[in-house]
């Protein structure tokens, strides 16, 4: 069996023409797989949505929001990919693209097409087993979650509170697993890199007492920042622990949303109206 092993997951700023982002240059180099944690930096939208908005449900112009998937695709040259932007709605749904058994396959256009409907029909996490497909994900405060393997396949995954209490970047993981088996074996989790991309931080996280017990009786106390606050990210570490990822290979960017509004969309920092910033995620060769 071919051993691979990844570097260590790492997330620096970057610019890519002009997209300011946090990426991991090594894990490209290594398996092709560019990831992106972007900013509101390096588009056209005005307002609340300056002004690189990638959601499509907010309200901002939507020829706006088109310019700015656009110049994220260039500026990680892959504009000839098809881009998947799923209909987030807050369950653990996770959409597979492609055959797990042929990754080194692009997508054929009409697979593409209903694989398109499909996503719109509610996903919060995109397992990506095909070459040249274009994963994004939109966030304002829930957290952004990248899971790539050293086969090249790769997940994007939405987690807000109920995103974690249901353990979906736990499903991405195991789907991934049981598709990397034959060549990682069966303990191919371990070897996967975890990238946790900005979200609200665990002091700015106040939640209702009934979420802080539900997250304190199934992650422990660790998660729980205080008697009213939790930490979604150390909710997801201990559940992604128990599902065979190594903790070493977890990065998390560990900036919040909320104290960093300047850099990033909140929507409670914002009042409910505000952009949205993206994971994204292709492998091109």
């Amino acid at each position: 069996m071919t051993t691979l092993v990844l570097p260590d997951p790492e997330l620096t700023k970057g610019r890519f023409a002009s997209i300011p982002a946090y990426s991991d240059e090594a894990l490209y180099v290594a398996t092709g797989v560019r990831i992106a944690f972007t900013t509101r930096e390096g588009g056209v939208s005005e307002g609340p949505y300056n002004s690189l908005n990638l959601g499509s449900h907010v309200k901002d112009d939507l020829v706006s929001v088109q310019e700015n998937r656009r110049r994220v695709q260039q500026a990680f040259a892959c504009e000839d990919a098809p881009l998947f932007v799923p209909n987030q709605v807050h369950g653990d749904t996770v959409l597979e693209l492609g055959d797990p058994g042929s990754i080194d396959t692009p997508l054929a256009p009409a697979q593409a097409h209903e694989l398109a409907l499909q996503a719109q029909d509610g996903a919060d996490g995109l397992v990506v087993h095909a070459l040249n497909a274009a994963a994004l994900l939109c966030y304002a405060d829930c957290v952004p979650v990248i899971i790539v393997s050293p086969t090249g396949r790769f997940a994007v995954v939405h987690a807000g509170w109920r995103g974690v209490d249901n353990l979906i970047s736990v499903k991405a993981v195991r789907s991934m697993a049981y598709a990397d088996e034959a060549l990682l074996g069966a303990d191919a989790a371990s070897t996967y890199n975890i990238y946790i991309g900005p979200h609200i931080g665990p002091e700015c996280f106040e939640t209702g007492a009934d979420v802080h017990a539900r997250f304190v009786s199934q992650f422990g106390e660790e998660c729980a920042f205080d008697g009213s606050h939790i930490d979604l990210a150390e909710g997801l570490r201990i559940q992604l622990e128990r599902a065979g990822v190594s903790r070493l290979r977890i990065c998390d960017l560990a900036k919040c949303t909320v104290c960093e509004n300047s850099e990033f969309f909140s929507y409670r920092g914002q009042g409910g109206t505000c952009g949205r910033h993206g994971a994204f995620a292709v492998r091109t060769r």
